[in-house]
């Protein structure tokens, strides 16, 4: 399409954006992708633009001393915009309970007011909400008398159009127009950060760094050794990456542009035809654990710089407008990933860290390996892998049956297995757990019968069981 006919195009996605109250900066970066897509573009990155990198500095070999008295000039930001429908949930992933009554936001809250009564510093605290998590996120976080009722604890993440495959306009859907929206990436936590006031308001108390991660990877947690290395290195943006292992194949990975710096790549900014090399975990041999580190003056200057955004490289989803109906219409989300923003920064680093503090829960398989005794919760309320984990946890793959949290909840309602000697768990077919199983090193289990059958107590070991 040429400029004109784009230009037109997009005046109706901006009326749109305009109508709710969308801020300038948003739609700015907005009609950035917009173009890029118009133009024929999806933010794929070619594997013959890519070096890889050969040795990064790494967490346990820091020589740096902490230096507790940074811990005054932290924000400890989490991303808490997600529903987790996924597994079946209509509200904030967050206050999904993940180990011994406690929710992910309840872990959250008391690391960091074990981190404030043990440091006697008022460390920072925010929450990237959306529209959809704000109300019952700050509601639940009215049981924690010891937070200040005066403290701004969130700020909300912003929501764009999806577009319409056949013609780029705003996609319409009159069964329930709120799906005609979509959040644009965990990318606009820079642009929703600047819009609240809040960058400002940071900047004016004396706050230089910020340290965002996921609100559902409990291994994040504010590490005091990394901040000062952050600082003390003087650098503007750092990306905790952890070593890629077979089961890490398919996700994003970082590189390095070919005379130039480091960048992210994601799933969907990979062409078909290097696929192959994309999973090659030799030759790239790092993923993003979404633990970023930001120097906010640096992050305020870039900004303005480039017109109140960060210039992040596209990433093009293809989706449905609802997402439950595939045969709904074809849209695509415009998106930007967060740690892209590794581009956008002259003093850019990333920091090899111990999988201990990468423990997502994205799928129930995940969350069964973090309910079980493959993790341990320490007295300042972090989770830490079982030390016969040896640094790898184990890798569970549970059968779509096992994909919406009520039936999950169902087959393990008499407890979770022990699984802190388990290398690989499949699960297939429908299986109930009696209290009492314990995994050790590799094991399957099958159930072919549409029935659902019951795994007995006791210990099993490197085998494969069907059940009958």
């Amino acid at each position: 399409m040429d400029k004109e006919e784009l230009e037109t195009l997009y005046k109706q996605s901006e009326k749109k954006m305009q109508d709710q109250g969308c801020s300038a900066s948003l739609m700015e970066a907005f009609k950035l992708n917009f173009f890029k897509l118009g133009k024929g573009e999806k933010g794929c990155i070619p594997e013959d633009h890519l070096d890889s990198i050969d040795q990064l500095e790494s967490l346990d070999s820091l020589e740096y001393p902490e230096n507790s008295s940074l811990l005054k000039e932290v924000v400890v930001v989490k991303l808490n915009g997600g529903l987790g429908t996924g597994m079946g949930l209509d509200s904030a992933k967050s206050l999904l309970q993940v180990k011994e009554g406690n929710t992910f936001l309840d872990f959250i809250t008391l690391q960091i007011l074990s981190l404030r009564m043990e440091s006697k510093v008022g460390i920072k605290f925010l929450l990237m909400n959306s529209f959809s998590t704000s109300e019952a996120t700050m509601q639940y976080l009215g049981r924690y008398q010891s937070l200040s009722q005066k403290e701004k604890m969130e700020f909300l993440q912003s929501k764009i159009p999806k577009l319409s495959q056949k013609n780029l306009l705003p996609a319409r859907f009159k069964n329930n127009p709120a799906l005609e929206w979509c959040p644009p990436g965990h990318g606009d936590i820079y642009i929703s950060l600047k819009e609240s006031g809040l960058l400002d308001e940071l900047l004016d108390s004396g706050v230089k760094y910020m340290f965002v991660s996921n609100s559902d990877n409990l291994g994040a947690t504010l590490d005091g050794r990394i901040l000062t290395y952050f600082a003390k290195q003087g650098l503007d943006f750092m990306m905790e990456v952890c070593q890629r292992t077979s089961s890490d194949r398919k996700g994003g990975h970082l590189a390095k542009r070919k005379k130039a710096g480091l960048l992210l790549r994601e799933t969907a900014q990979c062409l078909p035809e290097d696929e192959e090399a994309f999973q090659d975990i030799e030759k790239h041999s790092y993923f993003n654990t979404n633990n970023l580190w930001v120097r906010l003056e640096k992050l305020k200057e870039t900004m303005e710089a480039n017109g109140g955004i960060l210039p992040l490289p596209l990433i093009c989803n293809s989706k449905t407008v609802d997402p439950t109906d595939k045969q709904s219409e074809k849209v695509w989300q415009l998106e930007g990933a967060m740690g892209a923003a590794i581009e956008c920064f002259d003093r850019s680093a990333a920091l090899l860290v111990p999988r201990r503090r990468f423990a997502p829960v994205k799928t129930t398989s995940d969350l069964l390996v973090v309910r079980s005794d493959a993790y341990e919760i320490t007295t300042d309320n972090c989770l830490n892998l079982a030390e016969s984990c040896k640094g790898v946890p184990p890798k569970v793959e549970l059968d779509s049956c096992y994909k919406l949290i009520a039936d999950f909840e169902s087959y393990f309602s008499k407890g979770v297995p022990s699984l802190k000697f388990c290398k690989n768990l499949w699960v297939i077919g429908k299986v109930n757990f009696a209290t009492g199983v314990v995994i050790k090193g590799n094991v399957k289990i099958i159930n072919e019968t549409d029935e659902v059958k019951t795994l007995a107590a006791g210990l099993y070991r490197d085998q494969e069981i069907t059940l009958s």
